[in-house]
């Protein structure tokens, strides 16, 4: 029978990418991580991973025995929650992937209550505008706002998202204001950084619009900034965007347009049969926060 300290050692030098770092966390030397690994794949009679001098990675089989590993390792420690008792007493650390803006808007404010109801969970809040590998960085969750297509994820419906098309005052007293879809393509817009096209929903269903702007960033953050600002239109979330929709700073353009019903606020996990108590008490938190109607919507 497989050793189970095989099974964790295997996850940690996937999740890592490293024996180093592996053997550091577990205290062990490279050498013994090594010798662990292949006497795993002597047992299974298959090469679970590629090594290289530059890189580790997973085998077809490799990934499919991952899989089903993590699935065994999420299993006990729910197990161990249940017998312990530790429902409402979590520990170890959570690591979360987030949206920059969103996270520091609508999670960070939140976290205290959510940390002093689990006093022995710690958090790992990492912010990015970019969607990170869920099981190549370690996480165990992450916060997207997005069209989901991975189906390798399980991903669970936090929220509504509604984006609309938006600029400030002085914009529109400089250029006017938009009549029609045609008549934005004479305007200064404010594209997304990966100059994805802005798929709207309007009067004659779906449609595809290209924004060309003279600003190219990286930083959603930047191009909040800019429609403010009076650079431009953008198309941006009303949970961005909604102070400033309700003190005058901005306002909708081509109101009977908006973005696409397709995106939302999802958690996404990796696929596991059993989800881990950490993971689920966490994405219910969220879940009760913001609700069907999130209160940036109220």
């Amino acid at each position: 029978m497989t050793n189970l300290g095989d099974l964790e050692i295997f996850a940690s030098v996937v999740a890592t990418g490293s024996m180093s770092l592996t053997g550091r966390a577990l205290g062990f030397s490279p050498a013994v991580i090594s010798k662990r690994i292949k006497r795993l794949e002597d047992r299974l009679g298959t090469r679970l991973l590629q090594r290289t001098t530059r890189q580790i990675s997973l085998t077809e089989a490799g990934q499919g025995f991952y899989d089903r590993v993590l699935a065994i390792l999420a299993g006990l420690e729910e197990a161990e929650a249940y017998i312990a008792g530790r429902s409402s007493q979590m520990h170890g650390t959570l690591k979360i992937s987030a949206p920059t803006s969103f996270g520091r808007l609508h999670i960070a404010p939140h976290l205290k209550s959510f940390m002093q109801a689990h006093p022995e969970l710690a958090l790992n809040l990492v912010l990015s505008d970019e969607f990170v590998d869920i099981v190549g960085g370690g996480f165990d969750l992450a916060i997207r706002i997005a069209e989901l297509t991975d189906s390798s994820l399980v991903a669970r419906r936090l929220a509504p998202v509604r984006r609309v098309l938006c600029a400030s005052p002085a914009y529109i007293h400089a250029h006017g204001l938009p009549q029609d879809i045609d008549d934005l393509r004479r305007h200064i817009c404010l594209p997304a950084h990966n100059l994805d096209p802005w798929r709207l929903e309007g009067p004659k269903g779906s449609l595809i619009f290209r924004p060309e702007g003279r600003l190219i960033t990286n930083s959603s953050e930047v191009v909040r900034e800019a429609v403010i600002a009076g650079l431009g239109i953008a198309l941006r979330s009303t949970w961005d965007i909604g102070p400033e929709l309700r003190d005058g700073r901005l306002v909708q353009v081509l109101p009977a347009y908006e973005g696409s019903h397709n995106v939302t606020l999802s958690a996404v996990y990796p696929s596991r049969q059993f989800l881990p108590a950490k993971v689920r008490v966490f994405i219910d938190f969220l879940a009760e926060l913001y609700g069907p109607v999130p209160y940036w919507e109220r």
